[in-house]
Parts: structure tokens; C-alpha cells; sequence
């Protein structure tokens, strides 16, 4: 298995930590102002170095890039911060949820989204070089009752894409019940359930997380450092996994960086570092060993990401 990087693909020996969800260039303006689109990769640069620089001196050594289409993905831009401080960075092909799916996604069949997803994971990304990594697909956040008919059509795809390629699916998934059903979508399209990343999964009710890691999937706890919970509740949910025996389904992140063209000077950087400095030892305070957390941190980031 490698991991395909801005940097080209990379073993699991020459890989240490990884952050599986963070964000180096994310659009979160009004979608129809496209000021990603403009973006000079050059401020990018001088911006996001020293956030990347920041993070290798904390001990990371990957980044996984998780803006899909629809909010603004820039791989072009994503290359120039890696090649600017020589730091892989793992990029998704994909499509963000309702309502910031592009037109041209809505407009495509499945066999068009699921034939480009499988050239973006093989050939590259534009004229970039750059291969993707992963799969990025999303559900409504205000939407607790199922996926849209064009997530669905999107979904469909990816499973499609991710069974031929190998390549892992993540889903942006606020509801719990919603990640059941689109498994078994995602099943029904030939692609299995460990390959799948429930992304946000803190969101939801931890019955669910038991649920979803027992069909094989991965739970990514990626609000660490957020405003929403305290770490104290992370810890909680994190031994309740591990005493589940479900220590190899468990992702840990922050969402944290990044440049965001809609605001004047990209906004306000939130260090990708909080994990390493602040989260883990909290986790060794519990009595969590390093061969725990080295398998949540090391080698699971690498397990579903790398193909």
C-alpha cells in the first residue's frame, strides 16, 4: 500500500503521524461569488508555510486536504504550499453536499462522475500530476432524513470509483442513521464498508459510532480543539471505542488551518498543532498506551488513506 501525496506516493515506514482531516485551501463564502477561483497560490504560500512548518516541527507528517468540489478546491494551490515546504499533502477527488453541488455535477450521469472520480485517483488532478488520493462525498447537514437524489447519484459514483481504484470514501455525515444507509449504497455498488471514513462522526450519537465500526468503517473524531466539545468528551468517546474493541476504526483530527479566499488575507489561521500539543497528552493522562495511540495516529490515517 502507498499514499498518494502532492509529493508523489509514500510508504508507511517513511510516514509518521498523519492528520486525516484538516484543510489547507477551503471556500466558505457565498458559493455563487466562486472566489476561489482567483485565488493567487502565492498568498496561499505565504500564509499556509508557516502553519505547514508549524505542524512538521510538532511532529506531523501529512496532511490530509479534505475541500472537495463545491467549496473550493484548488490542487494546483494545494501543490504549491507542499512543494514551498517540501510536506506531502493527500488530496480528495469528489463533490461537497446540498446545496453547494456544482452544476456541472448535477447535470452529469453517474458513468460521467464515477469515470472522472477513477481518472482524478489515476491519472491526476487537471494538469497537475497530482493523483488523488481519496474519495470526498457529503450529506445535508439539515437533512437528518437521507441523502438528496443528486448526493445519492454522487454517492453511487464514488462507490463505483472507490471499488475499481481502491481508493477510500469519506463523507461528510452529521446523522448517524444516514451513514447506515448510504453503506449499504455504497455496498450495493460493489464497494466495501472498511473502505469508508465517517467523517465528523462526533456529531452524532456514540450508539452509532459502535454501529458504523462494526460494518468495518472508520469513525473520525476531527473537531478536536473546536469550540463544540470539550476535550474531556472526546476522551470519553475515544476510551468507550477502545474498550469496545474498536481501537483500528478510530481517526482522530481537528478540521483546523486554513486559507479561505472569501476573507480578506485568507481569515484566520487555526494552528494544525493542538492534536500533538494539547489533545495526546491528555489521552496518556488516562493511562492510553503508545501502541494505542501510535495505531490511531500513525498507522490508521495511513490504513485508510493509502491504497
Amino acid at each position: 500500500m502507498r499514499l498518494y501525496t502532492t509529493l508523489g506516493p509514500i510508504e508507511r515506514e517513511d510516514l509518521g503521524l498523519v492528520l486525516p482531516h484538516e484543510h489547507v485551501f477551503v471556500d466558505l463564502g457565498p458559493m455563487e461569488e466562486a472566489n476561489w477561483r482567483d485565488a493567487d497560490p502565492a498568498d496561499v504560500v505565504d500564509v499556509m508555510s508557516p502553519e505547514i512548518e508549524r505542524a512538521r516541527d510538532a511532529g506531523v507528517t501529512a496532511i490530509v486536504e479534505s475541500t472537495p468540489e463545491g467549496v473550493g478546491r484548488r490542487v494546483d494551490i494545494d501543490l504549491a504550499v507542499s512543494e514551498a515546504t517540501d510536506f506531502p499533502i493527500v488530496v480528495p477527488t469528489g463533490i461537497y453536499q446540498e446545496p453547494s453541488i456544482p452544476q456541472w455535477a448535477r447535470e452529469a450521469s453517474e458513468d460521467e462522475l464515477a469515470a472522472w472520480m477513477v481518472e482524478e485517483l489515476t491519472d491526476g488532478v487537471d494538469d497537475t500530476g497530482v493523483r488523488a488520493a481519496w474519495i470526498k462525498v457529503s450529506t445535508d447537514d439539515d437533512d437528518p432524513t437521507g441523502l438528496s437524489d443528486d448526493e445519492a447519484k454522487i454517492l453511487r459514483a464514488a462507490g463505483r470509483a472507490g471499488a475499481e481504484t481502491g481508493a477510500v470514501v469519506g463523507s461528510h455525515t452529521l446523522h448517524g442513521d444516514v451513514v447506515h444507509r448510504q453503506l449499504d449504497v455504497l455496498e450495493e455498488a460493489g464497494h466495501d464498508a472498511d473502505r469508508f471514513v465517517w467523517i465528523h462522526a462526533q456529531a452524532d450519537d456514540e450508539r452509532y459510532h459502535r454501529e458504523v465500526a462494526e460494518r468495518g468503517a472508520f469513525v473520525e473524531y476531527d473537531w478536536i480543539g473546536g469550540d463544540d466539545q470539550d476535550d474531556a468528551d472526546y476522551v470519553d468517546r475515544i476510551e468507550t471505542m477502545i474498550d469496545a474493541g474498536y481501537t483500528e476504526n478510530l481517526l482522530l483530527s481537528q478540521d483546523r488551518g486554513w486559507y479561505d479566499p472569501s476573507e480578506p488575507g485568507g481569515g484566520e489561521q487555526r494552528p494544525y498543532t493542538y492534536l500533538v500539543e494539547e489533545f495526546l497528552p491528555k489521552l496518556r493522562a488516562t493511562g492510553i498506551d503508545e501502541e494505542t495511540i501510535r495505531r490511531m495516529t500513525h498507522d490508521n490515517p495511513f490504513d485508510a488513506y493509502a491504497r
